[in-house]
């Protein structure tokens, strides 16, 4: 970790803070949203649709608004996007808090939604631009904040939550604001440095049809799907799969957790070494390929699980339950570090540099449908594995998803189209 906090030195002021931010925004944003779920069907005792209904409002009004939130950065600056989101955080988590009607429910879960769809493509614009040539490793270190932010986010809401759910949100809310005060007093004003011009020459929906356009980024944004549908399994298919086989006692949440820590743990730990690996070795585009393979081997384990009897009990059933889980989510973690910093930057490769942040937003667009979707089709995949008694399904196809993947960025990356945009420039016609 020293070391890390070495390198982390060694970037800009604004680089600096932009990492301390996305893990404060992690850790205030983890410490309260596990929860949530359990204190609207617990102490309030609203419907499970109504559960899920407040839930996917927060999805929805986040992914459906990042193309606008990286609009509004290109427009009018990075900062101001980043202020406004933590701002709408605060006023979202407070009333989560404190209210117990179900309109107000939704409004502020729609309230914290577009928030991260305001300041996450703000945010990544932002490193981007004041990282330079040193993209890849600002978020390889990015991403060690990130995922510290999700591994202590939990514990503390665990603690607050203890005392009330309540007492969680306020506290929650007073981090956004306390983090909204250091960004608006220390973080420097920031925008592409052709945001001026190309507000200037073209309107929103002008650049939006540029960035349609652009086939590369498009068939590359389609690729990436499968690398998040695979990693978001470590909330959904393994910790089903750990109480499938482990129950829901004590050994069953203790097995769960250990995912958690796998994963978080050693995306800490590895991830400036695994970005230094394979920075020096091989290009992005054969990264990003390596990624997604191992991401996709990541489910060998329980497809080889599958085959082994499942004893009564015992200590081979509690193994069973808690080995294969473990190494597919330390798999899925690899797998993300190699790729993520890479992905990333070829964002910006593909953007040409020209409203990084719009390209960013409409990235996750695509991304977070796909998430929906992919999760939807896994769950299809689990239910009908436990009914035709086929365990091995799902995790078939998983494998298959990342092992198509992989083939599809390796196409983009054998055909060049990973390569960045070439930049057509004007010359003035010679004069006599």
């Amino acid at each position: 970790m020293k070391s890390t906090i070495a390198q982390v030195r060694t970037y800009e002021r604004s680089v600096q803070l932009l990492m301390v931010n996305q893990f404060t925004i992690n850790l205030g944003f983890y410490m309260l949203m596990p929860y949530l779920a359990a204190h609207l069907a617990g102490p309030l005792g609203l419907a499970g649709w109504l559960v899920g209904l407040i839930l996917g409002v927060r999805n929805f009004s986040q992914q459906g608004m990042f193309l606008v939130g990286g609009t509004l950065a290109d427009r009018l600056g990075y900062k101001p996007m980043i202020i406004a989101g933590l701002v709408l955080r605060i006023v979202g988590f407070a009333t989560l808090g404190l209210v117990d009607s179900v309109p107000a429910l939704l409004a502020a879960s729609a309230a914290t939604g577009l928030a991260g769809a305001l300041f996450n493509p703000a945010v990544r614009a932002y490193l981007a631009a004041d990282a330079g040539e040193r993209r890849v490793e600002a978020f390889a270190l990015f991403n060690v904040f990130y995922q510290a932010g999700i591994l202590l986010g939990p514990l503390v809401g665990m603690l607050l939550t203890g005392v009330s759910f309540r007492v969680t949100c306020l506290v929650a809310s007073g981090i956004f604001a306390l983090l909204s005060i250091v960004q608006i007093r220390a973080l420097p004003a920031r925008r592409g440095d052709d945001a001026k011009r190309e507000q200037d020459r073209e309107g929103v929906l002008s650049q939006w049809r540029g960035i349609l356009a652009n086939r590369p980024f498009l068939l590359f944004s389609l690729a990436m799907i499968g690398s998040y549908v695979m990693s978001f399994q470590v909330y959904l298919a393994l910790p089903l799969e750990v109480r499938r086989l482990g129950g829901d006692g004590t050994f069953g949440t203790a097995a769960v957790a250990l995912l958690f820590a796998v994963s978080g743990l050693s995306t800490i730990l590895g991830q400036t070494k695994v970005t230094a690996w394979c920075k020096a070795r091989m290009e992005p585009g054969r990264a990003l390929v390596w990624g997604l393979l191992v991401m996709g081997v990541a489910f060998v384990p329980l497809l080889a699980a599958t085959a082994i009897p499942v004893s009564d009990g015992g200590v081979g059933l509690w193994l069973l339950a808690a080995v294969p889980p473990a190494l597919s989510a330390l798999l899925l973690a690899l797998g993300t570090m190699i790729a993520y910093p890479f992905e990333m930057d070829t964002i910006v490769r593909l953007s040409g540099d020209r409203l990084v942040a719009t390209h960013y937003g409409l990235y996750n667009t695509i991304c977070g449908i796909g998430i929906t979707l992919g999760n939807l089709l896994t769950g299809v995949a689990l239910d009908a594995a436990r009914d035709a008694g086929m365990s091995a399904l799902p995790w078939l196809a998983l494998l298959v998803l990342g092992l198509s993947c992989a083939a599809a960025l390796y196409g983009l990356h054998r055909t060049g189209r990973l390569a960045p945009p070439t930049r057509v420039t004007q010359t003035e016609p010679a004069t006599a």
